[in-house]
């Protein structure tokens, strides 16, 4: 049995060999799907759909890289909700809801292998080596995707195991951990003082450089200061962070 996702299954269906080929107003139109842009006040994109046929309204003041995600985002919709109408806000489009049976996060899970799928993506990750914000650049520049979506998908199916955090202010808001990630390093909900995450969300400099601290800064375990691990932080839109931490020990791992 095949291990492609199935929004995959229909790249390879559609002939999709390169992440340039990935016109998702196109793939739209392939499944009866056309896609408007409007100055939506209330949300950032929507799908009302009827028979065979929908229509898909994106904001049209959203940057490009959003706009694709919005479309693919309701494309998810299209394929396991039909016969529902969705109007998705901002927030409801690149959830972090873990909850597998969200319809948001079902459709998210949908516009990531669209956007973003692994028989491209990993052979790009693999070349860079590293999980870092400088691969999150080049990357998204190949896949034309936002940094979080991006980001997101590297933590995933890139060379090193890793886990992404996010923070505002406030405290952490999410992360994500790599499938080789054991659930017990949990992230802190604060920031450490002595990490580079807190300048950069404090507009100190825009990215730090990834650097290696000790593994007791970002989990509170009780062997934590026994190891080290590699951090490596940019700002986020106006009040968050998002941190890159990666693994120095195998022995952390097993």
């Amino acid at each position: 049995m095949s291990s492609r996702t199935p929004a995959e299954q229909f790249l390879i269906q559609l002939g999709v060999q390169s992440p340039k080929d990935i016109d998702v107003e196109a793939i739209a139109w392939t499944t009866g799907a056309e896609v408007r842009f409007a100055e939506l006040d209330s949300c950032e994109a929507r799908i009302i759909g009827f028979g065979d046929r929908a229509v898909i309204t994106v904001e049209a003041r959203s940057i490009p890289a959003r706009q694709r995600f919005s479309i693919a985002h309701e494309l998810g919709h299209w394929r396991y909700h039909r016969g529902r109408s969705f109007v998705c806000r901002s927030e409801d489009i690149g959830i972090r809801d873990p909850g597998p049976l969200n319809p948001e996060r079902v459709a998210d899970a949908y516009a990531a292998d669209l956007l973003l799928p692994a028989y491209l993506f990993e052979p790009a990750a693999a070349k860079l080596k590293r999980t870092s914000f400088e691969a999150v650049e080049e990357l998204r520049e190949q896949f034309s995707t936002s940094r979080s979506a991006t980001a997101l998908r590297l933590v995933t199916l890139g060379p090193e195991p890793a886990i992404l955090v996010c923070h505002s202010p406030r405290g952490r808001r999410w992360f994500r951990a790599g499938p080789a990630v054991p659930s017990r390093w949990f992230p802190r909900d604060e920031i450490d003082a002595e990490s580079a995450a807190l300048d950069v969300l404090h507009g100190a400099m825009p990215k730090s450089p990834r650097t290696l601290i000790g593994a007791d800064a970002w989990f509170d375990r009780f062997d934590a200061d026994r190891y080290e691990i590699f951090e490596q932080s940019v700002r986020a839109g106006k009040d968050e962070v998002l941190t890159f931490l990666t693994f120095k020990s195998r022995e952390m791992l097993e």
